[in-house]
């Protein structure tokens, strides 16, 4: 099987005056189909910089990162954008959400810089609000919601386009443990769909729900 996201002895430096910070060197690893995995470090590790490497939210230094068979290293901004847009869904910590705006609209966002037909973006944004659990909240401000429900909103925001990918940056880091676990069995739902999910975390034992692990300290992957 051929991954569907592989990173090729990437590194990340920062200059900072005469010094050189190195935050990643040379990562290699593939995500295939289908995978719930999780990539696990302490603050400071490197695991959010792998993240947005990963994601296309940032450049490596050196290497390069190949998406769906596409090397993407070179891309520009603009092209990826719309990479990201069209493949890759993204779920935070801090929901991310417009809080005086509707769930159904909070969802259809990401609709709008997509080449979905404007006519299919509600019936989209509705069904994604129903798979995770919200049917009776879709005409609801973000801001009339409980933690756990906004959370379940920035996943459906995050599937809406039909995302090759979702990332999961400690997407229970601001919940409650009983809101968490319900968050935790929508993503292991998601990945029995056939989902692929990226969990990102600094918890052992969150990383644990993902079918395989991998573990960076100081910029380096090991194990």
């Amino acid at each position: 099987m051929e991954a569907l996201l592989s990173a090729r002895n990437i590194s990340k430096y920062y200059d900072l005056g005469d010094e050189r910070i190195t935050a990643l060197e040379n990562i290699n690893l593939d995500v295939y189909p289908g995978e719930f995995v999780a990539i696990v470090g302490k603050s400071g590790s490197g695991k959010s910089t792998l993240m947005h490497i990963l994601g296309l939210l940032d450049s490596p230094s050196a290497g390069q990162v190949i998406l769906n068979g596409i090397d993407v290293t070179k891309y520009k901004e603009k092209e990826l954008a719309q990479m990201r847009n069209k493949e890759i869904g993204f779920v935070f910590q801090f929901f991310n959400l417009l809080p005086r705006t509707t769930t159904l609209d909070n969802v259809m966002l990401p609709l709008k810089y997509s080449t979905t037909p404007r006519s299919e973006w509600k019936k989209r944004a509705t069904d994604m609000l129903i798979k995770v659990g919200l049917a009776n909240r879709l005409h609801n401000k973000s801001n009339e919601l409980s933690g756990g429900q906004k959370q379940r909103v920035a996943i459906a925001r995050a599937l809406v386009n039909e995302p090759s990918i979702v990332f999961a940056d400690e997407p229970t880091g601001n919940l409650d443990s009983k809101t968490g676990d319900e968050i935790v069995r929508l993503f292991n739902e998601l990945n029995a769909q056939g989902k692929t999910i990226i969990l990102v975390t600094h918890d052992d034992d969150l990383a644990k729900v993902a079918k395989r692990q991998i573990i960076i300290k100081d910029g380096q992957i090991i194990s």
